[in-house]
């Protein structure tokens, strides 16, 4: 450590000014977007009846692409390490605030309704009889016993 702590925010984020964190940053990120991907993939095929729950993989996976390919660019042009360390503190607190502190009243909002449609399905189809379909009107007239014109 040649220089003041302060004094690395404004270095090139590079191998040779960051020899113990560069090659893990933009490995990470890579493997993070592989895992977010096969994540998204397989979730939203998994609950593709849950509306809010697709919305909030839809949101993780733009915040994930963003963040992670962000990463790994900056890593590749060698911006300096403020703008790396402000891109992983953004991207991961907004995966997080999405997460934890966004969806969870949809979530709750999403079962209480369907806690309740079947609550109303249970009780329409509780008597035995309510699957059978009722006559409506009078007798009704099979094929020979037609009104003739």
């Amino acid at each position: 450590m040649n220089l003041a702590p302060w004094e690395y925010f404004f270095t090139a984020f590079s191998h040779d000014n960051f020899p113990d964190i560069f090659h893990a940053t933009w490995i990470a990120a890579a493997l993070l977007l592989v895992v977010l991907t096969v994540l998204y993939y397989v979730r939203t095929r998994a609950l593709h009846r849950h509306p809010p729950y697709l919305e909030m993989w839809e949101w993780l996976w733009w915040t994930g692409l963003i963040t992670f390919s962000m990463l790994i660019i900056e890593s590749l042009f060698v911006f300096d390490y403020f703008i790396v360390l402000a891109t992983q503190i953004i991207g991961i607190g907004t995966m997080i605030w999405i997460r934890f502190l966004r969806f969870p009243p949809f979530f709750a909002a999403y079962e209480a309704r369907l806690t309740r449609d079947r609550y109303i399905r249970q009780r329409r189809f509780a008597e035995p009889d309510a699957t059978i379909k009722k006559r409506q009107g009078g007798r009704r007239q099979g094929r020979g016993q037609r009104r003739r014109r």
